[in-house]
């Protein structure tokens, strides 16, 4: 070993490679209202999942001695005008917005991703057509649209999920845009031309080799997705074309509130609470991943 090689082994400090997502991981912690936003939302599933088996009250029992009473020992949250309690009805409200903004996330994700980079992959043909049915999702009014066909289905204990694919069919068109245009620039790199060159199926090169490097994109494409379905859920039920009795959600708890919010209020501030803070926990954190995973962004701190 040369002497230039022993200085330089004993002045370079031994420092550890660090990956990609453990420099994403890092970016993430230093941003601590994303971390309170996460620690937040952990903490609302946490409440909706085991909210109901701590309670003692359940979201459709009815205490027939105590009808629209303020918040007391007994109910916390205080009851409605049926006799049912509050903190209970709000708790499974909860559990039910949340389930549908993860539901509506996920596939309409999945949908903008798959869409957006096979059209610009294959292009032709598909391309046009796909673009067309976007183009048309973007300009019909889907708050409309939606309201007629929720109301018009048949009612039961899952017709929630008619709700699910109805936000996820109308919530991908803009993202699946914005995905073909990442698409354009990434299919013409080396990698993907050499597995093309293969003679790898177009399915597989898509899967495997666009999707990942636009994955930053759709993690928080889906982050952002969740307070989006949470909020179109939450108006939808407000006026009646969403979740239907007797189940029940935040928007639906916020509708039957709205109207004794001056004189009850107890029934409107709680579901009321816990929409603002989940909402605004979901934005955070994907502004706090939008951060880490841009490597331009100074928010996150240096790596």
């Amino acid at each position: 070993m040369t002497t230039a090689a022993i200085a330089d082994e004993i002045t370079t400090p031994d420092t550890k490679r660090l990956t990609r997502g453990a420099l994403i991981w890092r970016r993430f912690l230093r941003n601590k209202v994303a971390v309170a936003g996460a620690l937040l939302i952990l903490f609302l599933v946490f409440l909706a999942v085991a909210g109901p088996y701590v309670l003692y009250w359940k979201f459709d029992s009815i205490d027939r001695l105590s009808f629209l009473k303020p918040p007391s020992q007994a109910h916390l949250l205080g009851t409605t005008q049926s006799g049912r309690d509050v903190l209970a009805l709000t708790v499974r409200g909860l559990s039910k917005s949340l389930l549908i903004g993860f539901m509506v996330a996920i596939i309409s994700t999945s949908l903008a991703a798959l869409v957006g980079a096979s059209a610009a992959y294959l292009g032709g043909w598909y391309e046009r057509f796909m673009l067309w049915i976007v183009d048309l999702l973007l300009v019909v009014p889907s708050f409309f649209l939606i309201a007629v066909a929720s109301r018009g289905a048949p009612q039961g204990e899952n017709s929630w999920l008619l709700l699910v694919v109805l936000l996820a069919v109308f919530a991908w068109p803009l993202s699946a845009r914005v995905v073909r245009s990442m698409t354009l620039s990434i299919r013409e790199r080396e990698y993907v031309l050499a597995a093309k060159f293969m003679g790898l199926s177009a399915a597989r090169i898509i899967t495997r080799h666009i999707l990942p490097n636009a994955s930053s994109l759709l993690i928080i494409d889906a982050t952002l997705g969740v307070g989006y379905a949470i909020l179109s859920e939450t108006g939808l039920s407000y006026f009646g074309f969403g979740v239907q009795a007797p189940d029940t959600s935040l928007g639906t708890l916020i509708g039957e509130g709205a109207r004794m919010a001056t004189t009850h209020p107890w029934i409107f501030l709680g579901p009321a609470t816990l929409l603002v803070l989940l909402v605004m926990s979901v934005n955070a954190v994907g502004d706090g991943l939008r951060d880490a995973l841009d490597p331009s962004s100074s928010s996150g701190g240096q790596a």
